[in-house]
């Protein structure tokens, strides 16, 4: 019953001690990285941490006893207008509510640097966390790492209804499918995002699905990459077939890029070709013509994450998955096809 009990526990830093053939005090110094320790030793110390899958336990004291009041926020994107505006909002709304918060960009989105990420934040001893991580992988690893921390993602995905507040991609990308229909057209690209985020693989769900509802035909959608580069490399490679009249962008970025690249082949949007976006970034409305686009607020995400997760701390899981509806945006970008 001991050896079970044993393998039950958490391990602790003198089971890190041990291992590494040091005191728990070298331990302490290597978490707080002390200048003092040899390189051999914090890589010795290092590899018995993740040996043991230990992680520094600050955040469940401060918790029983008094919080720190500090927010984390795990994020994969930061210069991105959506992820940028969503950390200013919780920086805001946590600093409402007297909280600090602290943000750890991922440096890759694989195993390690997402563990060294979320150790960091944990060493602040941060009371919640919110994830603005939108690749599948991300959200799978840090599944798997189970944190003791509660914590709030704004990315939905099938299946995982708890601990998410978060945009309606799908029926962000139907509506705005559903406007280049109702104006008639029946020829319509979809350009996708990359396929490893969750919000381009709803957005795409959302193209295909208001499609197949109004038995219009499709075309495989474009993996693209968010850049306007792409988008405008896009439109040139689809110029030399044109057997269209309107494009589906998964952002406003890409839009950007294939207006450019339509008006550079002598057409005229949305005379020839309607173009809608997705995201209403502020620059959207300046584009020429101005473009037609699914706005999220990302202002109203980033606080309504920090009042869910702060409003619920100590529960080990949030109810269901609460989504916020997207608006369509209509701007000159967009018109019925010129039969």
């Amino acid at each position: 019953m001991a050896d079970e009990t044993e393998r039950r526990r958490a391990p602790n830093i003198r089971d890190v001690a041990r291992l590494a053939g040091v005191s728990h005090q070298t331990v302490s110094r290597v978490l707080n990285e002390h200048p003092s320790i040899r390189e051999s030793t914090k890589q010795r110390v290092l590899d018995v941490m993740a040996e043991l899958n230990y992680r520094p336990n600050r955040a469940a004291r401060a918790l029983v006893t008094s919080r720190s009041r500090t927010i984390g926020i795990l994020a994969s994107q930061r210069s991105e207008y959506g992820p940028a505006t969503m950390i200013q909002a919780i920086e805001n709304a946590g600093k409402d509510r007297g909280y600090l918060v602290s943000t750890v960009n991922l440096t890759a989105t694989d195993d390690a640097a997402i563990r060294v990420a979320l150790d960091h934040l944990m060493a602040q001893a941060v009371d919640g966390i919110v994830i603005i991580a939108p690749q599948v992988r991300v959200l799978n690893a840090i599944s798997l790492l189970k944190l003791d921390v509660p914590f709030v993602t704004v990315h939905l995905r099938d299946g995982v209804d708890q601990n998410v507040i978060a945009v309606d991609q799908i029926a962000g990308a139907r509506v705005a499918t559903r406007h280049l229909i109702e104006l008639g057209h029946r020829h319509i690209y979809h350009l996708a995002g990359p396929q490893d985020w969750i919000e381009a693989e709803s957005r795409m769900r959302g193209f295909l699905e208001e499609m197949s509802a109004h038995d219009v035909a499709t075309t495989a959608p474009i993996l693209g990459d968010w850049s306007s580069d792409f988008g405008y490399r896009a439109a040139r490679e689809l110029l030399r077939i044109r057997d269209f009249t309107a494009i589906f962008s998964s952002n406003d970025q890409m839009a950007l890029g294939l207006m450019h690249a339509i008006r550079d082949g002598g057409l005229d949007v949305p005379g020839d070709i309607s173009i809608v976006g997705f995201d209403d970034i502020p620059e959207a409305k300046h584009f020429w013509p101005p473009l037609t686009t699914v706005r999220q607020d990302f202002s109203e995400l980033g606080r309504r994450a920090v009042s869910r997760l702060l409003d619920n701390l100590g529960e080990e899981g949030f109810d269901e998955a609460i989504t916020l509806e997207p608006q369509l945006i209509v701007r000159g970008s967009t018109a019925p096809p010129a039969f």
